[in-house]
């Protein structure tokens, strides 16, 4: 039986100060709890990373006095914890500058490829901290479910295939520089924003799909970026298992030539 990505998001449980009215700040983080408790533990961890992205904590004397359980769950609620009381801490801070601030910060996953050669789990992230505007984030990460490991970029690839995939992503990159018109020559547009081949990818149904961050390789404005490189380019890069199976045309039955 192929093994298959079950699961469901729960909120992580923090302490937020009672609040009413249309400006009360927003903080809602979630975590996956699948039937692949590997991938729950990755994914608790990322969760952190974003959240230490986006920001600081303030009350360092509590955090080196938290304790480390063995539990996944409980670890993350305490760890969670900090980071909502420094967000706290910055809405406090706005509302004493003008009432009218609303902050906001949500991350969640999301089971994206359940099953087959690789399962996928999208996280997804958000925040408005004040400024000029908010900021948001797309990260996959894909899973070989059979030998329970996460899968890198690197993985996908024959041997000495990278330089190859680094053309093709780059060849894609220029492309979409003239299609998005942000520049009619990709030269001139690369002095300010050179390519570089990013880790984060899912497989699509049309082709390898290379996920960029804000500021990545262009200016704000173009969002999140993303490039594709069709399967039809990719043979010979990727591993067969990584490519769409092919299925072989039925074999025709002979017939027989009739006398006259």
């Amino acid at each position: 039986t192929e093994p298959t990505l079950r699961g469901e998001t729960v909120k992580v449980q923090v302490s937020l100060p009672e609040c009413k009215g249309n400006t009360c700040p927003d903080f809602s983080v979630e975590r996956l709890q699948s039937n692949f408790p590997f991938i729950d533990q990755l994914l608790d961890q990322e969760i952190l990373n974003q959240l230490s992205k986006m920001l600081e904590i303030v009350d360092t004397d509590t955090a080196a006095s938290t304790v480390q359980t063995t539990e996944q769950k409980q670890n993350l609620d305490a760890q969670a914890q900090l980071y909502a009381n420094s967000f706290i801490k910055i809405d406090e801070e706005l509302k004493a500058l003008s009432s009218s601030h609303q902050i906001s910060l949500m991350i969640k996953p999301k089971i994206l490829q359940s099953k087959g050669t690789l399962a996928t789990v999208v996280l997804n992230s958000s925040s408005y901290l004040g400024g000029a505007h908010g900021s948001t984030s797309q990260r996959y990460y894909n899973f070989d479910l059979i030998n329970q490991k996460q899968v890198q970029l690197n993985d996908l690839l024959l041997p000495k295939q990278k330089a190859t995939l680094d053309k093709l992503a780059h060849d894609a990159f220029k492309v979409w520089i003239v299609d998005t018109k942000l520049a009619n020559n990709p030269e001139e547009y690369e002095q300010a924003w050179p390519f570089k081949l990013t880790d984060n990818f899912l497989l699509g149904e049309q082709g390898l799909i290379l996920q960029y961050a804000e500021y990545e390789i262009g200016p704000y404005v173009v969002g999140l970026p993303r490039l594709v490189i069709p399967f039809n380019k990719l043979q010979g890069v990727l591993k067969p298992e990584y490519l769409p199976k092919v299925e072989a045309p039925a074999a025709s039955t002979p017939v027989a030539n009739k006398s006259p």
